[in-house]
């Protein structure tokens, strides 16, 4: 056939047989003698499979529907062949019909994606201007391809890691803008697959002491065309539409099948180096955006099916009324409907894909609220989250829910069931308002210390369900946190007016960069703080890529669209922030070697033995333990945590008790510097400062029980029993 040039679309015959094949799996399954195509399209009336090649489009009609799926297999395709599908049926918008042949469109369940989408009327299914005339101009011109992928690796032995909750320390990072600017990464692999597969990484990252990387989305994924239309491409990757395929552009090998390997290849080298592979999943929209979005694929297969409206026809009986209304808690546009079965199978086989083929460890869920929707309603019971929890494979990975979404009744933190952890916003919250002072006493301060028990102890779950962070890719970063009173998106091109305005920060006297040296100072003490405090509160720890040694983005909280110096991590060493790595890897290396630091019990406030110190003491800057009045005071801005160590609660693996060293964590937050006294009791005596960002108190100074230190003003000490 001639090669595809744009133009109106028209049916021509079929130039090969197609077998008759099988439903299941769906997908494109190779094998030498043919390749099976299964794809779900219940009310289309006409499938056919797309093949292209130097020569152009050839169409093969799938003759076989059963169980509302067309397949066929078609002989002779080789490993990378590129394929598309399209499906012809009713055209009726308002009742959520847009069946279109003129559109080509990717695999649900495709393994790989060559391509990028070109921004183009041809895109859209309808002619612009009227949204309910369908457009009969051929978009394949404009959209990627699905490839043909052969499965096969010899992970030599290799398999998903199942590191403990307890031990956890995540480190969230973008998979270009880890190794963009790396220059110890070679040039040919930066901002790849490949490139986080280099010892310059993993050796970074285990120095550090993280102990699982969690990619920013790596499905396929495409840039809004109103991004698209500002000159930018989304850069975070939250608009996925191919739930199975490794993202391309990340790939140093190619992209008609290789990313695949290539992915496998950088799995394979974590778990090598120890560290688990978690992936963020954006299951509950698509690219297609709302009902005015393009056709992509889910759209011109089941429109009805695969996303939530406002209100659902009854087809049977002919109802009238108009449906062309998408539901949209997601701020995005479109809603996945995650009750249908089809769609519900669709996630479900996707995360399996992921474990079983990929061999990742675990998924942080992108708003995880409009997913556990029953009848648009959060459903803590919901069909997802009950097929999860029952799952052989699934219930065993590590899952991760971001518990809210764009709705007012979405917001369920602390609500989701075991074996579900949370991201917890509101340590958040809480920690940025205690270290720039903003907080109502150290109350609500020692809960989020502890664990927040508040919101994950009345229903069995341990302190770990808190997943604990004061940054991530949405918002300001730490450096920023500590640099500017206000976002500055300007360069997004949205009048400044995306973001959010409640950054909780404080710029410490002076809006952005300064030459400041006292300003600096503070700034990264400031940091420090905050580091150290997130990696030795109770719960699981999160960083964000860079934050560590002092990334900038000038203060841009709302980064989505910036691929480019703004977002990508600078490895330069005259611009890092080296002393607030060092003090981030110093209480790494305490909660890593210290189990007192990193327990899966709750506190209980009383002795782990008759006759011995509380397991937890909350100690007033007189050495006292905090009274009633000492937690009602608003004022009040330092507080200290005793734990015991000797021994633990936690017993070990046959009963026995475990015993390890106890510390004291200080916390002074006001500007004031404060005479502390550590508590006299007969368990601890001496011991010596493991871990400050005070100027005037060197790590390795000797502490007595009943004697006084001088904690600056904002700044934290940790003491080490001897």
């Amino acid at each position: 056939m001639a090669p595809v040039t744009p133009g109106t679309w028209t049916h021509v015959g079929e130039t090969m047989s197609v077998w008759p094949g099988h439903n299941h799996p769906l997908g494109a399954t190779w094998s030498e003698e043919s390749t099976n195509f299964a794809v779900y399209a219940p009310r289309a009336t006409t499938v056919w499979v797309c093949v292209f090649d130097e020569a152009g489009e050839t169409r093969h009609e799938l003759t076989e529907h059963s169980l509302g799926i067309w397949h066929g297999a078609v002989p002779g395709l080789p490993v990378g062949a590129a394929y598309g599908y399209r499906a012809d049926g009713p055209w009726d918008p308002d009742r959520g019909l847009r069946f279109n042949p003129a559109k080509l469109l990717l695999d649900p369940y495709g393994r790989a994606v060559s391509g990028e989408v070109s921004l183009d009327p041809a895109i859209f299914g309808y002619v612009m201007g009227d949204p309910h005339a369908r457009s009969d101009v051929d978009s394949a011109p404009y959209i990627p391809r699905s490839i043909v992928v052969d499965d096969g690796f010899d992970w030599g032995g290799d398999e998903p890691m199942r590191r403990r909750w307890r031990d956890t320390v995540i480190y969230e990072m973008h998979v270009k803008g880890m190794t963009a600017l790396h220059d110890r990464v070679p040039e040919e692999l930066r901002g790849t697959y490949a490139g986080l597969a280099t010892p310059a990484v993993i050796d970074y990252l285990r120095d550090l002491g993280v102990t699982a990387v969690e990619l920013l989305p790596v499905h396929q994924f495409f840039s809004e065309p109103s991004v698209l239309e500002h000159g930018l491409v989304n850069y975070w990757g939250y608009n996925s539409l191919c739930f199975f395929a490794p993202h391309n552009a990340y790939s140093a090998s190619g992209d008609r099948g290789q990313q695949v390997t290539e992915f496998k290849q950088m799995v394979k080298a974590f778990h090598d180096a120890g560290l688990e592979v978690i992936l963020d999943v954006v299951y509950n929209h698509t690219a297609e955006a709302g009902s005015l979005g393009p056709t992509l694929s889910f759209r011109g297969l089941d429109d009805l099916g695969y996303y939530q409206r406002a209100v659902h026809p009854n087809l049977l009986e002919g109802d009238e009324h108009p449906v062309d209304t998408y539901w949209d808690v997601t701020g995005c546009g479109n809603t996945v409907d995650a009750g249908q079965t089809q769609t519900l199978r669709l996630v479900l086989d996707s995360l399996r894909y992921w474990v079983d083929e990929m061999h990742v460890d675990g998924f942080r869920f992108d708003l995880m609220s409009a997913l556990t929707r029953t009848d648009q309603v959060v459903d803590m019971h919901s069909h997802l989250l009950t097929a999860i929890g029952q799952d052989p494979v699934l219930r065993h990975v590590k899952l991760i829910a971001e518990p809210w979404d764009a709705s007012v009744d979405g917001y369920r933190v602390g609500g989701f069931p075991p074996p579900w952890v949370e991201w917890n916003d509101q340590y958040r919250d809480t920690m940025r308002d205690f270290w720039r002072g903003h907080s109502a006493g150290v109350r609500l301060v020692a809960t989020r210390l502890a664990g927040s028990s508040d919101l994950y102890a009345d229903d069995g779950r341990s302190p770990y369900a808190s997943v604990n962070f004061v940054t991530a890719h949405d918002g300001f970063t730490v450096r920023d946190l500590v640099s500017y009173d206000h976002k500055h998106n300007e360069a997004n091109r949205e009048d400044n007016r995306d973001g959010t305005d409640n950054n909780r920060s404080w710029n410490c006297g002076v809006e952005g960069e300064t030459d400041d040296p006292e300003i600096i100072a503070l700034r990264r003490r400031q940091a420090a703080n905050l580091m150290a405090t997130l990696c030795l509160s109770s719960g699981v720890p999160m960083l964000t890529a860079g934050d560590e040694r002092g990334r900038t983005q000038g203060g841009n909280n709302n980064a989505y669209c910036q691929d480019n110096e703004t977002s990508w991590i600078d490895w330069r060493a005259d611009d890092a922030w080296l002393d607030v790595y060092e003090i981030t890897k110093t209480a790494l290396r305490l909660r890593r070697d210290h189990a007192t630091l990193r327990q899966r019990h709750w506190f209980e406030g009383r002795p782990t033995i008759e006759g011995g110190v509380k397991d937890l003491v909350w100690v007033h800057p007189s050495g006292r333990e905090m009274e009633t009045d000492d937690w009602l005071d608003d004022g009040c801005r330092t507080v200290g945590m005793f734990l015991t160590g000797d021994p633990l609660r936690s017993p070990g693996p046959r009963g026995e008790q475990i015993h390890d060293k106890s510390f004291m964590i200080w916390l002074n937050s006001g500007a004031d510097d404060v005479d502390v006294v550590l508590p006299d009791n007969q368990w601890v005596h001496h011991g010596e400062v493991v871990l400050s960002t005070n100027p005037d108190v060197a790590v390795g100074t000797p502490v007595r029980s009943g004697s006084a230190l001088l904690l600056q003003g904002r700044s934290v000490l940790v003491l080490r029993q001897a």
